[in-house]
């Protein structure tokens, strides 16, 4: 396995197997999205790669397929509201929205195909697509119905909010294992 960190113009020549991998990993369990989601991210994956920061980690097999990929690009300021931002401002306040997260970098999505898992391409494209972030200042959300990504992160040093975001996702917030507010978190 190789991973390669590749710019928004880069990117663009990995859709389809991004596709493809998006695909085979959220339309099973727990994610159970609809087939037709995995057109819709490759298609919102060219309007990501023009977000200021952007950046994905690409894992690509001996034959250069993709295997797993992860993006991040940096949050503005001001936060924004769309998606599942509003749910994340209205669980932590203003304050910490705005020192935690505005200014970081977020990852946005991380998949490994079922066939590569095991092998550390999970943590190699989360080391990655983080290995910039300002003053270790990176953050998630991820569903805590999702036990083992839960676990993933966890055990990659990052930070799990104890404050819940609302709604029915059951969303959290991890922190980054340098992020600076995460030394005062509970493990």
């Amino acid at each position: 396995m190789q991973v390669r960190t590749v710019g928004g113009e880069g990117v663009r020549a990995y859709a389809d197997g991004i596709g493809r991998v998006y695909a085979e990993v959220f339309t099973a369990p727990p994610w159970n999205e609809d087939p037709a989601a995995a057109g819709q991210y490759t298609e919102r994956l060219a309007t990501d790669a023009e977000r200021p920061g952007f950046t994905a980690g690409l894992a690509l097999g001996a034959d250069g397929t993709v295997t797993g990929f992860a993006t991040a690009w940096t949050t503005p300021a001001p936060f924004p509201a769309d998606r599942s931002y509003g749910h994340v401002a209205r669980a932590l306040g203003p304050g910490r929205v705005r020192e935690w997260l505005s200014g970081a970098l977020e990852v946005d999505e991380l998949a490994v195909a079922p066939a590569a898992r095991g092998a550390g391409t999970g943590a190699a494209l989360l080391a990655a697509v983080t290995r910039q972030a300002p003053d270790g200042r990176c953050w998630l959300l991820t569903s805590v119905h999702a036990a083992s990504t839960v676990r993933f992160y966890r055990r990659a040093g990052w930070h799990q909010l104890p404050t819940p975001v609302p709604g029915r996702a059951g969303l959290v917030v991890f922190l980054g294992p340098r992020h600076p507010a995460g030394a005062s978190l509970p493990r």
